[in-house]
C-alpha cells in the first residue's frame, strides 16, 4: 500500500543494505557534503560513571556466548536463565516468565526442477559449511526453512512473480500470465515474506520459493570483484535468508491466542486467518539462477514488466515463465508443537512507581550463531545492566521504574513480547512512559533509529553526548551522515510493536552497513561471531558505542524530573501526514471530505502549546504535584490515539495514527485507516475512519488540556 510519502523519499534517498529483524531497512551514507563536527555535550557524574562502565571486551564475551548455542524460539531456556543471572548479578531484580505458545519447527524439505526435456536440477537446499566458521558445522545447526510455514507438497510450472506484492500480482495479470495453479518464485525485499506467501496463496498458487538477489547487496558482491564471505566481504553464493511467514500485517503474536496472553489451558483459535496453507521453501541465489533461468524466453521478460525492483542482479532475464512442460517439485513438512516460551525479565524499581520505562531485545534466533540478529542487541542490554549495576551498588535509585526484558520467539511474529504486553496492558497503560528497542544492535559501523515523534528531540540529543567508534566525530555527526537527518515512522518488524498500538511511545535503535560496506548475511548461518568479528563489528566498537547510548538514553528518561518528551513534534509530525493524505485523495478522481480531521489536528496543536506552557510554569515554580502532571500528560496522551478500536479487519492494530502497510508488514502507513480504504476504493469505510481517527486525536488532544 502507498507509504507515507517522505518516508518513500527517505527510502529512496538511503537505499542499500541494513535489514532489521523481520523488518527490512534501507540506508547507506547519504553522501552529503561534511557538516561541521558536533561539539561532544558533557555529562553529569552519574552518566559519566555509566559510559565508562561500558566495555567492548565483555560485550564481546557476551556475544561468544550467544552465538555459540541453539536458540531457536522454544529451545532455549538455558539461555533465558543465564541472561537473568548476569541481570542478578548487577543488582536488577530478575526472572524468567513462560508462555505457551504455537510454533513449528522443519522436520524435513525437498525441491527439484525438471526440464520439458526430462533432465533435473537439483538445489542444495542448505548453506554450506565453512571451515573458517565453527558455528557453520555444529551437528546441532538450524536447516533452512520459514517459521509457520505450512506443511504440504506442489508439483506445478513456476512464474516469477517479481517481490510478490499485490500490484506484482495485478501486473501479471494485466499481461495475461498464468499464475492459478502454478508455484511462485519470489525475490525477497520490499513487503514481510509472510506477505509474499499469502498474495501467492490468494492468487491461487499452490507453493512459494522465496530467495534473495544480489541487486541487494550494494556494490559489495562477486560480479564486482570481491570475494565472498569467508575470504571476502561479500555474500557467501549459498546464504539462505530463514525467516517467518506468519501474516504480520494481520496481527503478530501467537496465532492462536489473538488479544490474550497463551497459557497452555487458554482457549485456542484456528491460525488460517494469518499464516499459510500452502508450503513455502527459501533458496540461496546460487540455487535461484537455474530456476529463473528456467524461464528465460518465457512469458514476459523483466524490463516489459517494469515494476519496481523486478529485475535484479543476476544473470537471467528475470521474465515472467511459465515455461512449458518445465515444472517444481516441492515439499515441505513441518512438525507443529505448543510448547513454552522464556522472557527474561529484570527490573529496577524507581522512587515514582507510577512511571515506567521498559528496555527490551529478543534472544531467539533462526540459527546458532545470531551475532548480528539478535545478539548484538542482547550483548549490548547485558552490558547495560552492568552499567546500571556500578550506580546501584552505589545505593542510586532511579525516578522510574526501568524494566528490562529479553523476549523469546520474536522471529515467528513477535511472540514473546506481544503475549507478554497483552498480560500485563493494564499496569502499562497505567505507567508506561516509553519503550526501548534494539534487535540488530550492529551489523555495521552507522547508527539509525526510528522513533513515534515526541522521543525525536531527546533521542538526537543523547547522541551528541557519545563519542562514535573511537574517533573525534559524535555518533550525531555519523548518524546525520548515513541518514541525512531521516528519522523514520514505526511501521513492524520488531517489538516495539505491541507497544506503540497500545498507545505507548517506542525507539527502535541500531547499527547497520551501508552500500560499501561488508554484506550482512541477514537470518543465515553466516550471521556467526566469526563474520561479527572479521567483517561485521571486528573490535566491537559499534556494540560498545551502541551500548552507550542505550544506557545514557534510558538513564536521561529514567531521572529527568520533567520527562523530556517533546508533545509538539506529534503536531508537526502529523501536519506532514495530513499533508500526505491530501495529495493522496488528490490524485485520484475520488472524493473524501477530511475537514473534521484538519479541525482536530488544529485542536491537538493549541492543546500542545497548552502543555508547554504549564511545563514552563512547573519548571519556574518548583512545584513538584504540577511538574507531576505534565509528566503523567505527557505518558498518557498517545493512548487517545488506540481509543477507537482497531484498523478494518485487522483489530489488532489500534494506533491511527501509522500502523505496517496491509501490503508491506514492515513499512508503515499514515492514518491507515483512512488511506488505505481510501486507495482500496471502500470510500464509506475511508470515511468512517475519518470521524475515529478525528476522535482518536481529540481524545489525546482532551489528555494533554490544562
Amino acid at each position: 500500500m502507498l507509504l507515507n510519502i517522505r518516508i518513500q523519499l527517505l527510502c529512496a534517498a538511503l537505499a542499500a543494505l541494513c535489514q532489521a529483524c523481520l523488518h527490512e531497512r534501507h540506508f547507506q551514507a547519504s553522501g552529503l557534503a561534511k557538516r561541521q563536527e558536533t561539539p561532544l555535550s558533557p555529562l553529569s557524574p552519574e552518566e559519566q560513571i555509566l559510559v565508562d562502565s561500558v566495555s567492548n571486551v565483555s560485550i564481546s564475551e557476551w556475544s561468544y556466548y550467544y552465538t555459540h548455542g541453539y536458540h531457536v524460539a522454544g529451545k532455549n531456556m538455558s539461555m533465558a536463565e543465564w541472561t537473568a543471572d548476569r541481570w542478578r548479578e548487577s543488582g536488577w531484580n530478575a526472572s524468567v516468565v513462560s508462555y505457551n505458545v504455537y510454533l513449528n519447527y522443519p522436520v524435513n524439505k525437498s525441491l527439484s526442477l525438471t526440464y520439458s526435456n526430462g533432465s533435473t536440477f537439483q538445489p542444495l537446499l542448505e548453506e554450506a559449511v565453512l571451515d573458517a566458521d565453527e558455528t557453520t558445522s555444529y551437528p546441532n545447526r538450524v536447516p533452512t526453512f520459514h517459521g509457520y510455514s505450512a506443511s504440504g507438497s506442489a508439483e506445478a510450472e513456476f512464474v516469477y512473480v517479481g517481490r510478490g506484492q499485490q500490484e506484482d500480482f495485478a501486473r501479471l495479470k494485466e499481461l495475461g500470465v498464468s499464475i492459478e495453479g502454478k508455484i511462485a518464485i519470489s525475490r525477497y525485499g520490499g513487503p514481510f515474506r509472510g506477505l509474499k506467501v499469502k498474495n501467492a496463496q490468494e492468487n491461487g498458487m499452490i507453493g512459494a520459493i522465496l530467495f534473495t538477489d544480489t541487486a541487494d547487496d550494494g556494490n559489495i558482491t562477486e560480479a564486482n570483484g570481491y570475494a565472498a564471505y569467508p575470504d571476502g566481504p561479500a555474500r557467501n553464493p549459498t546464504a539462505v535468508q530463514r525467516g517467518s511467514v506468519q501474516y504480520l500485517s494481520i496481527h503478530p503474536g501467537d496465532p492462536t491466542t489473538p488479544g490474550y496472553p497463551s497459557r497452555k489451558d487458554s482457549p485456542r483459535a484456528d491460525t488460517q486467518a494469518v499464516t499459510p496453507r500452502i508450503p513455502s521453501i527459501p533458496i540461496s541465489y546460487i540455487d535461484a539462477i537455474p530456476i529463473l533461468a528456467a524461464l528465460d524466453g518465457y512469458g514476459v521478460d523483466g524490463g516489459t514488466v517494469n515494476r519496481t525492483r523486478w529485475v535484479g542482479a543476476l544473470n537471467v532475464s528475470y521474465s515472467t515463465g511459465p515455461a512449458p512442460g518445465t515444472t517444481i517439485s516441492m515439499s515441505n513438512l513441518m512438525e507443529d508443537v505448543y510448547t513454552d516460551i522464556w522472557n527474561s525479565i529484570g527490573i529496577i524499581n524507581g522512587t515514582n512507581p507510577d512511571e515506567t520505562i521498559i528496555i527490551g531485545n529478543h534472544r531467539d534466533a533462526w540459527i546458532v550463531g545470531g551475532a548480528a540478529d539478535p545478539n548484538s542487541g542482547t550483548a549490548i542490554i547485558v552490558e547495560l545492566s552492568r552499567a546500571f549495576g556500578k550506580l546501584l551498588a552505589q545505593g542510586w535509585r532511579p525516578r522510574r521504574n526501568i524494566v528490562l526484558c529479553s523476549w523469546d520467539a520474536e522471529e515467528y511474529g513477535l511472540v514473546g513480547s506481544t503475549e507478554w504486553v497483552e498480560e500485563y496492558v493494564p499496569w502499562l497503560t497505567d505507567t508506561a512512559v516509553s519503550y526501548l528497542n534494539i534487535d540488530i544492535g550492529a551489523a555495521g559501523a552507522w547508527p539509525y533509529f526510528d522513533a513515534t515523534p515526541e522521543l525525536h528531540e531527546i533521542s538526537t540529543d543523547v547522541m551528541k553526548k557519545v563519542p562514535w567508534m573511537d574517533t573525534n566525530r559524535t555518533m550525531y555527526d555519523a548518524w546525520f551522515e548515513y541518514t541525512g537527518g531521516g528519522i523514520g515512522v514505526l511501521g513492524s518488524g520488531s517489538d516495539y510493536t505491541s507497544f506503540i498500538h497500545n498507545g505507548i511511545g517506542a525507539i527502535d535503535i541500531g547499527a547497520g552497513g551501508g552500500s560499501d560496506d561488508p554484506v550482512y548475511h541477514y537470518h543465515s548461518n553466516y550471521d556467526s561471531y566469526h563474520w561479527m568479528t572479521n567483517f561485521g563489528d571486528p573490535k566491537f566498537l559499534a556494540h560498545k558505542y551502541m551500548a552507550k547510548y542505550l544506557t545514557l538514553l534510558a538513564y536521561n528518561l529514567a531521572t529527568a524530573e520533567s520527562l523530556p518528551l517533546n508533545v509538539s513534534n506529534w503536531a508537526t509530525q502529523m501536519e506532514g501526514y495530513y499533508s500526505d493524505l491530501v495529495d493522496t485523495i488528490n490524485s485520484t478522481s475520488d472524493t473524501l471530505d477530511i475537514s473534521p480531521l484538519r479541525s482536530a489536528l488544529d485542536e491537538f496543536t493549541s492543546r500542545t502549546r497548552e502543555i508547554e506552557a504549564l511545563e514552563q510554569q512547573a519548571a519556574a515554580s518548583k512545584d513538584a504535584a504540577l511538574t507531576t502532571l505534565v509528566n503523567h500528560k505527557k505518558r498518557d496522551f498517545q493512548r487517545g490515539f488506540v481509543s477507537q478500536g482497531g484498523l478494518p479487519n485487522r483489530e489488532f492494530y489500534k494506533n491511527l495514527i501509522f500502523a505496517p502497510g496491509m501490503d508491506t508488514g514492515y513499512a508503515p502507513t499514515t492514518f491507515p485507516g483512512i488511506t488505505e480504504s481510501f486507495l482500496a476504493g471502500n470510500i464509506s469505510v475511508a470515511a468512517e475512519y475519518v470521524k475515529k481517527t478525528t476522535d482518536a486525536i481529540l481524545v489525546a488532544a482532551n489528555i494533554i488540556k490544562t
